[in-house]
């Protein structure tokens, strides 16, 4: 993928044909009659809300819940030997790989977590672990269209277009949805946080956050060729142009391309700010870290307290979690990564009063076999693919935190208690932040779509 800096036309581009009729209501006020122009405007929920805002950890490839919240002790019985129970994967698997880490039970709920996440361990009490999640098929690319749009195979919104389009923005100088993956995109690229059938205001905007200026992350946020009152009068000329051309003609484009110049307008002074940790204090930097996620995870709290309504903060290019082999090695380095800022936001946001109305996500497209990846007759000392039963963990807003919801069996290979599908997931998160998702609907093409289809089931007993 293309990773040059990104410029402030690519910025909109990238988010659905610009951000779409986000500020349209200057453009169309009285008539408001494009959907996509209620975008900025705040929509009231169908009931009281737990959260208002949401912040998803992606550790994109899979990340292994066996070495990770789910620990296993029967694996060590079975060490080199073949598991009782095994199930298809997508290569060849040998014999039970205990895990190399070592499991430690924190907090006053005594949740086992592994050595890997010890920092974020110090808030077990404030998470509830999903131990019983299952995917439908073990690869990267259907999985994470499941995970993010609720269909495998056919083109949907994501989770974060279904947000913004149910609830509306808090910032009109910002997107309301920000999709940050350091060094490049993801696997699927921005399918993962597409607007689809939704107006394009919804989609998601990505932003390469390895760059560490402001100007390189969003080039060309500030223009070094005129000031800001010269540019209101260029832009006040094309808007009066573009709406005499829209008079013979009703295009959503035309209408995203007039509000593309405006959001950028406005982008030069409230994005620049809020993308520049150089603004926090020392202390909250040291606490976040240096590293790239650090400074990406500490952007996220910004752009959250300005009214960024979903923001999906991703490992890295490609699917670093996919970890075949050394997984001892390669989960140790990612973990050591993110763990700090994890940790770092939970205080912050604890100590902000916000964790309270924030809900944070951590987790991947799917887990990783119990027994050991294998290369003809040698061990890799890695894991498969496996979507028969993983973790994830919430916190934050009307979470019940100190909770274990579900179990995979004796080994991690499949949820037998309490399994939760991907659905179940999407409906407890729109739950917690006031939507039901049976009525959340966008008619398309003759029928009434939603994010969870026609099946879904809240998680009751991790709220509080």
């Amino acid at each position: 993928m293309n990773s040059l800096p990104l410029t402030r036309r690519d910025f909109l581009r990238r988010s659905g044909v610009g951000f779409g009729l986000l500020g349209l209501a200057d453009l169309l006020a009285p008539s408001r009659g494009l959907q996509a122009a209620e975008a900025t405007a705040i929509q009231a929920p169908h009931f009281a809300p737990k959260a208002k805002r949401v912040i998803h950890f992606f550790l994109n490839g899979g990340p292994s819940h066996v070495d990770t919240f789910d620990p296993k002790p029967a694996l060590l019985t079975y060490a080199g030997k073949p598991l009782p129970r095994t199930l298809l994967t997508e290569r060849k698997t040998g014999a039970a790989f205990p895990s190399p880490f070592r499991f430690q039970r924190y907090g006053q709920s005594g949740i086992e977590v592994s050595e890997l996440f010890t920092q974020t361990a110090q808030h077990i009490d404030d998470i509830a672990v999903i131990r019983s999640m299952q995917a439908q098929v073990p690869n990267h690319e259907p999985s994470l269209m499941l995970m993010n749009c609720g269909d495998s195979i056919q083109t949907r919104p994501s989770l974060g277009s279904w947000l913004l389009y149910g609830l509306g923005s808090e910032n009109e100088n910002l997107p309301g949805f920000v999709a940050m993956c350091p060094g490049g995109y993801p696997i699927k690229g921005a399918e993962n946080w597409q607007s689809a059938f939704l107006p394009g205001a919804y989609q998601g905007t990505y932003v390469d956050s390895q760059h560490t200026v402001v100007d390189r992350l969003i080039e060309n946020i500030r223009s070094p060729h005129a000031t800001a009152e010269v540019q209101r009068q260029q832009l006040d000329l094309l808007r009066t142009l573009n709406q005499e051309h829209r008079q013979t003609r009703l295009d959503p484009r035309l209408d995203a391309r007039i509000e593309s110049f405006e959001l950028a307008f406005r982008m030069q002074t409230q994005a620049a700010e809020a993308f520049d940790v150089s603004h926090e204090p020392q202390h909250i930097r040291d606490l976040y870290g240096s590293g790239v996620h650090g400074r990406q995870t500490l952007i996220a709290r910004r752009l959250l307290e300005r009214g960024v309504r979903f923001v999906q903060l991703w490992h890295g290019a490609g699917q670093p979690w996919d970890n075949h082999e050394k997984i001892e090695q390669n989960h140790r380095k990612l973990a050591e990564e993110i763990d700090q800022p994890i940790a770092a936001l939970l205080t912050d946001l604890k100590q902000r009063g916000m964790l309270e109305d924030t809900l944070v996500i951590c987790g991947g497209e799917f887990g990783r076999t119990p027994s050991v990846e294998m290369s003809g007759s040698t061990s890799k000392l890695g894991r498969d693919h496996n979507p028969y039963g993983f973790s994830v963990w919430m916190a934050g807003g009307g979470i019940k935190g100190g909770t274990v919801h579900g179990r995979t069996d004796d080994f991690g290979f499949a949820a037998v208690e309490n399994p939760v599908v991907v659905h179940d997931l999407h409906a407890t998160i729109l739950h917690l932040m006031g939507l039901d998702h049976a009525r959340l609907t966008y008619r398309y093409s003759g029928r009434d779509f939603r994010l969870t289809d026609v099946e879904g089931k809240i998680v009751k007993e991790i709220l509080a």
